[in-house]
């Protein structure tokens, strides 16, 4: 395995742990930030390691498209290619068989998208999935699984399961590049926890690198969210990495963390600054809105990162939606605000005070006490007492 995964310190269920990759030393819990075709939108490489990114996600599918693998293995990879010195990860491009599902045609061969660049036929088996990542060179690459939204129940739910189990001895076979790569498998299985049960002992039995939960953000109520997360995480093994995929709220992050994983994902913090908003301790600011023109505060007055020691609200909400500019230093702050998240994520729990960071950042976001009840459940299940953020029904 090309990769050491070493637990510094727990409560309860949540750790804090260093995870070392061919590129880069990690800490977890962390945020990945999505670079769809090996770009996070506006912002340079330089940019992002400023702000403590430590791991960028690149998607097979579209790099397979455009630029291609074989061009980005002729340059060297996707590090080389995109000039970015820390980690990796790719992943596998079923994902798209929810996303582009009226263009895809799902077989236990593989997957058949019709291209939306040029209309043509593009099969995606499981071995093409790890051929074209092993090109692109990342370091940590992701199994093919079938997938299927979570708010789909029935027969296609336990079809897609055992699929994905079978699909992962295909993907195991194909990858070639197992010293330098980390091939991760995703637990299916939609919100039955029998199906997810059986997922995650037939994906423990392979002795992967690492472990994914996969299926979820999709649309389900957060009180089946978490149960998942809860379920799968108390299975998977202690000393390997546990990725919930698709997850970037948050709230969701630190409900998560609390009950044990370590890695997420999702274009939200960046899409979110695309469309003018801020995240804050407080949850969302709206830049757009009309009370900011003459605000000459800065975004976050707690926040050390460059826009907000250089920037004030009123400058932002006369750029946003009108000029790239305010694009871009709304993603700026937005990713420097997750970074800081997972590194507060990370000392609170090396330190012994995470359930003190867990209450202290629900009273900021639910400062009338209205704690949503599935967080108090979640944090129940955790081992976390917050009744004294919480309103009565929480107690």
């Amino acid at each position: 395995m090309a990769l050491c995964f070493e637990v510094l310190g727990k409560f309860n269920r949540a750790r804090a742990a260093q995870l070392t990759l061919p590129h880069f030393v990690c800490h977890t819990p962390l945020f990945m930030p999505v670079g769809t075709q090996g770009t996070i939108k506006g912002l340079t490489s330089c940019q992002l390691e400023d702000i403590g990114c430590q791991i960028i996600l690149g998607n097979t599918y579209h790099l397979a498209l455009r630029p291609g693998a074989d061009l980005i293995d002729e340059m060297n990879g996707l590090h080389k290619f995109m000039n970015w010195p820390r980690a990796l990860l790719t992943d596998s491009g079923g994902f798209q068989m929810v996303s582009l599902l009226h263009l895809a045609d799902i077989t236990e061969k593989g997957v058949t998208f019709q291209s939306p660049v040029d209309g043509k036929p593009m099969l995606l088996t499981p071995e093409e999935s790890i051929q074209i990542q092993n090109k692109i060179g990342a370091d940590i690459i992701m199994a093919l699984d079938d997938v299927v939204r979570t708010t789909i129940t029935g027969p296609r739910v336990e079809e897609a399961m055992y699929r994905t189990l079978r699909w992962i001895d295909r993907c195991i076979a194909a990858h070639k590049r197992p010293d330098e790569q980390n091939l991760f498998g995703i637990v299916q299985g939609g919100l039955d926890p029998v199906l997810r049960d059986i997922c995650v002992k037939g994906l423990v039995k392979r002795n992967l690198p690492g472990y994914a939960i996969g299926g979820l953000a999709g649309g389900e109520e957060k009180d089946s969210f978490w149960r998942v997360v809860a379920q799968c995480t108390a299975a998977l093994p202690e000393d390997k990495p546990r990725y919930v995929m698709g997850v970037g709220y948050p709230l969701d992050i630190v409900v998560c963390s609390a009950l044990g994983a370590d890695m997420y994902d999702c274009v939200y913090p960046t899409r979110t600054a695309r469309f003018g908003t801020a995240l804050v301790p407080e949850g969302l600011l709206k830049l757009k809105h009309a009370a900011m023109a003459d605000d000459i505060r800065p975004i976050d007055p707690t926040c050390t990162c460059m826009v907000c020691q250089n920037y004030t609200r009123a400058y932002i909400h006369n750029l946003v939606t009108k000029d790239a500019m305010g694009s871009q230093l709304l993603t700026y702050h937005n990713l420097a605000y997750m970074m800081r998240l997972s590194s507060d994520l990370h000392t609170s729990i090396i330190e012994g005070w995470f359930p003190e960071f867990v209450c202290n950042f629900l009273k900021l976001q639910f400062p009338k006490g209205d704690v949503p009840e599935w967080v108090c459940n979640a944090m129940e299940v955790a081992g976390i007492d917050i009744s004294e953020c919480c309103a009565p029904f929480c107690s």
